[in-house]
């Protein structure tokens, strides 16, 4: 099978899921959604706008005992129309920048942050 968009989901997993939501919320400008647990396990999810119909990839916010966060080696990039908007939310929302917005050649531009919980985030943008 051939994807075009191989990233069907993703999840972040965090600690403190009102701290983590009230940082996503701010920077991306977004609301997130309190959806149940797909399986027996007790979790809390919260998910991204989306529309689970669509091609592409949507995700949520994960509580789950025994998931380790901020740990990670894996970076999701959120779509942005100029990485800057959002950047200049992270530190007041409670994250630091790694990295401000960099020329990634003719990829367009990107931003690296880590999130409340630890976890290293990107945001990419053409402009």
């Amino acid at each position: 099978m051939e994807y075009v968009n191989p990233i069907v989901w993703f999840e972040i997993y965090v600690n403190d899921m009102e701290r983590a939501t009230k940082f996503y919320e701010t920077v991306l400008d977004v609301k997130l959604e309190s959806i149940p647990s797909p399986t027996d396990d007790p979790m809390e999810m919260r998910s991204f706008p989306g529309d689970m119909e669509k091609h592409g990839c949507n995700g949520a916010l994960v509580k789950m005992e025994g998931f380790d966060v901020g740990k990670n080696g894996t970076i999701i990039y959120f779509a942005s129309k100029d990485c800057t908007t959002e950047e200049n939310r992270i530190e007041k929302a409670g994250g630091k920048v790694i990295r401000p917005k960099m020329a990634i050649g003719e990829h367009g531009f990107i931003t690296l942050f880590t999130d409340t919980e630890g976890n290293m985030i990107g945001l990419h943008s053409m402009d």
